[in-house]
């Protein structure tokens, strides 16, 4: 028998999607059949899969110790020494601008040097993330960038934080901005682009068509030149959507690839990263958001952009 506590960032579930996060071991049929049987309580009532939980509330398992083996909470991250740069930190949420060639999330090369290890122990270290205290959550990203694309991501410090802001995103209630430099001068200074993407998974690559076809997806690109430099320009991109490599391929297929982005046809530069940087984020909810409301009409804007490309030195 074990009985749980359930506290902020583990309120609001479901139960079973609660139950599934905290006990891997436990199969989804035997915890919908402990449910049923009345094995399985909330408050020492019983309870439905549905059912809603809420800070303060006590779950209760009659269940045998096999199926009560929580995940394993990964610890790396405690000994890092982590040097973020923070454009935003609130309760919920944190936006750090991303140098390049880090990875946001471990992959088959890095397991360990990721940003959401460095937020974990930015946030560990400041006491605010304390690991033996969750069942269900731990801090994580709102939304990604390439390794070798910099600037603003978003990191969700609380349960209540995250799940706004996933909405928040997926309802398009966010204007993402990007820096970048374009190998070219363009006719107009400014315009709208239009195209249909594919991908190609193979080679991890989209390439752009005018005309929509079977399984390509519609990309609106706004670009504005800020300054020139010889046969450089510096570019404001405004994503009216967000597809793969949606800024890299569009500008390319105009004769504008970004500089250092040889997968698109740019020249190389030093370092393996293109010159796009995540640059400012303007948060223009039109819904409630509940404990983000403080963000709604706020604009955060990276420090480091123009240096981080190396736009002054060309």
């Amino acid at each position: 028998m074990q009985t749980i506590f359930i506290n902020q960032n583990d309120a609001d579930q479901r139960l079973d999607k609660f139950l599934q996060k905290t006990f891997p071991s436990l199969p989804t049929s035997a915890m919908y059949k402990y449910i049923r049987k009345k094995r399985i309580k909330v408050n020492h009532k019983r309870a439905e899969i549905s059912t809603r939980l809420q800070e303060g509330d006590k779950v209760e398992l009659y269940i045998g110790d096999d199926f009560l083996t929580q995940a394993p909470k990964d610890t790396s991250y405690q000994t890092l020494q982590c040097n973020l740069s923070i454009a935003y930190e609130d309760e919920h949420i944190l936006m750090i601008e991303k140098p390049f060639g880090l990875v946001v999330h471990e992959d088959a090369n890095e397991q360990t040097h990721t940003l959401i290890n460095y937020i974990k122990a930015y946030l560990y270290q400041k006491g605010e993330y304390r690991p033996e205290e969750e069942h269900s959550f731990t801090p994580a990203l709102c939304n990604r960038i390439d390794r070798n694309t910099g600037g603003l991501v978003i990191a969700a410090k609380t349960a209540e934080g995250l799940r706004v802001m996933n909405q928040k995103i997926k309802d398009k209630e966010i204007e993402k901005k990007y820096l970048c430099i374009l190998q070219g001068i363009p006719r107009q200074k400014e315009g709208i682009l239009t195209g249909y993407l594919t991908k190609d998974c193979d080679k991890n690559k989209v390439t752009v068509q005018s005309e929509p076809s079977e399984g390509a997806k519609k990309a609106v690109t706004k670009y504005q030149i800020l300054e020139q430099k010889g046969n450089h320009s510096l570019a404001e991109i405004t994503l009216i959507t967000g597809r793969t490599h949606q800024i890299r391929a569009h500008m390319a297929s105009i004769g504008l690839p970004l500089l250092g982005d040889v997968k698109y046809g740019g020249k190389r530069m030093q370092g393996s990263y293109q010159a796009l940087y995540s640059y400012r984020l303007t948060f223009r909810f039109t819904t409630p958001a509940g404990k983000l409301e403080s963000l709604k009409g706020k604009t955060v804007v990276a420090k480091d952009a123009r240096a981080a490309l190396g736009w002054e030195s060309l």
